[in-house]
């Protein structure tokens, strides 16, 4: 078991809204980050197929509008169906390279009718199996019009190594419970993914390493005006409210100290690379553990549900 371990944060624009185009892309940095000798690489939230940017920049919110329907279908049509194997080539590089992979989907929900989606962060390990698929729990303010809520079945961490590793998408990362229940699963090195933003990366960083004495990655996409098609559903509205960056990056580690390993990165697109060593968890959780040695269990608790949700419950009986 290796005490130091070396990840990667492929910080990259999506082919945005094209499914299979983007996996390519994925596909590329994931062998790119093996090349480099990552035992992990990260990308952002929603990456595939892309982060629903359009709903702030063509009146999202206007309902029955023949536009914001006309879209949506296109998003349902480009989503991931996990058990129909669309993940199936990242999977196979996991393997080959024998590398684990944590990447923002965009699911199109099998078990709840097959017609909506979800913002789902994926663990791959270095078998190429998934271990978790991860629905965000609460879509923020306007995802809220194209995301469904999830659910706790992927609140789970996984060895790396001499490291437990978690995630979260998003602005769960500011859920203090959601947190708090990696934490109790002995979770050291966090993961938070964005659809990329330095503001929202560079302090929160910081404070969850120093929350959870653990190192934490923050990895985000990138995405600008230049990236909308003009082959896409009304495009020409997308890029008429559109201008400049609308996700300029922010990717950064920081140390269980609440120091920089990397410093946010912003406005371009690149792989990020850097050797952590579990000693200085180990180090730190010294005089804070705040699932250990800190914590006062008979006073408070946390309990997960971490059962898939469904509305539908099937009982053929015995045959």
């Amino acid at each position: 078991m290796k005490q130091s371990i070396r990840v990667g944060l492929a910080q990259i624009h999506p082919v945005w809204l094209n499914r299979q185009a983007t996996i390519e892309k994925v596909g590329a940095y994931v062998q790119k980050a093996a090349a480099a000798g990552c035992d992990l690489v990260t990308f952002g939230e929603a990456l595939v197929p892309g982060y629903p940017f359009w709903l702030s920049i063509t009146d999202g919110a206007r309902f029955n509008d023949p536009v914001q329907k006309a879209i949506h279908a296109h998003y349902l049509d480009q989503a991931v169906r996990i058990e129909k194997g669309d993940l199936d080539p990242i999977c196979q590089l996991a393997k080959a390279h024998a590398i684990a992979v944590i990447l923002g989907t965009i699911e199109l929900g099998q078990n709840r009718g097959n017609h909506s989606v979800y913002c789902t962060l994926v663990y791959i390990d270095r078998q190429g199996v998934i271990q978790t698929t991860h629905r965000k729990l609460m879509p923020t303010y306007e995802e809220r019009l194209t995301w469904s809520p999830g659910d706790g079945h992927g609140l789970r961490t996984h060895p790396l190594e001499a490291f437990t590793v978690g995630a979260l998408n998003c602005w769960e990362n500011w859920m203090p419970l959601p947190r708090a229940a990696l934490y109790g699963m002995g979770e050291d090195l966090h993961v938070a993914i964005w659809p990329g933003g330095y503001h929202n990366t560079h302090d929160l960083t910081k404070f969850i390493a120093k929350e959870s004495r653990s190192y934490v990655i923050s990895v985000s996409g990138l995405f600008h005006a230049r990236d909308i098609d003009p082959s896409l559903p009304h495009a020409d509205r997308m890029m008429a409210g559109a201008d400049g960056w609308l996700a300029n990056g922010g990717s950064c580690i920081s140390n269980p100290r609440g120091e920089w390993v990397i410093e946010p990165l912003i406005e371009k697109e690149e792989l990020l690379v850097a050797d952590l060593d579990h000693q200085l968890v180990r180090e730190e959780r010294q005089n804070f553990d705040p699932s250990g040695h800190y914590s006062r269990p008979d006073v408070t608790q946390l309990s997960v549900n971490r059962q898939r949700q469904s509305v539908l419950r099937i009982d053929d009986g015995p045959k």
